[in-house]
């Protein structure tokens, strides 16, 4: 009868201390502690091949600004911009002809009306550009940073 007792006293001790765990844990999912996409590192990278480069980039006001460098041989024009963010803040879409030479950067503002100072913005860019021969082509990419003030 003591064996069945020690057991139940040990299983009733843990199971309370793991009830504690877990509520604690729920409470800071609930307040915001713990959202992973406060954890995420920042990046802005366009995908391989299409021989464009995310030189640089930020978020701040009710901009989004990215820096484009052309990492090809030849002029390309870029004629359009699209953002798709996550979360909090919104889709934007630029379509400002700019042209980039041959290894060459060329800053692009997007217009935002939802960032927030402060929040993290994770979405996905797609950037429609032709090269000389004037068939257009599109890429997409991914955004990571945080909204400065």
């Amino acid at each position: 009868m003591k064996r069945g007792q020690a057991a139940l006293e040990f299983l009733m001790t843990y199971g309370w201390a793991i009830l504690v765990v877990l509520v604690a844990i729920g409470a800071l999912a609930y307040f915001g502690v713990l959202r992973p996409e406060k954890m995420l590192p920042e990046k802005c990278v366009i995908s391989t091949g299409s021989g464009l480069f995310c030189d640089d980039y930020s978020a701040s006001g009710t901009t989004v600004t990215l820096k484009i460098k052309n990492m090809l041989s030849e002029t390309v024009n870029i004629t359009a911009i699209t953002l798709t963010a996550t979360g909090e803040t919104c889709t934007a879409s630029t379509s400002v002809p700019k042209s980039i030479s041959a290894d060459n950067s060329t800053t692009f503002d997007i217009p935002c009306s939802t960032l927030v100072a402060g929040d993290k913005i994770k979405g996905d860019f797609s950037v429609t550009f032709s090269k000389v021969d004037g068939l257009s082509k599109t890429t997409t990419g991914q955004l990571v940073t945080t909204a400065a003030a």
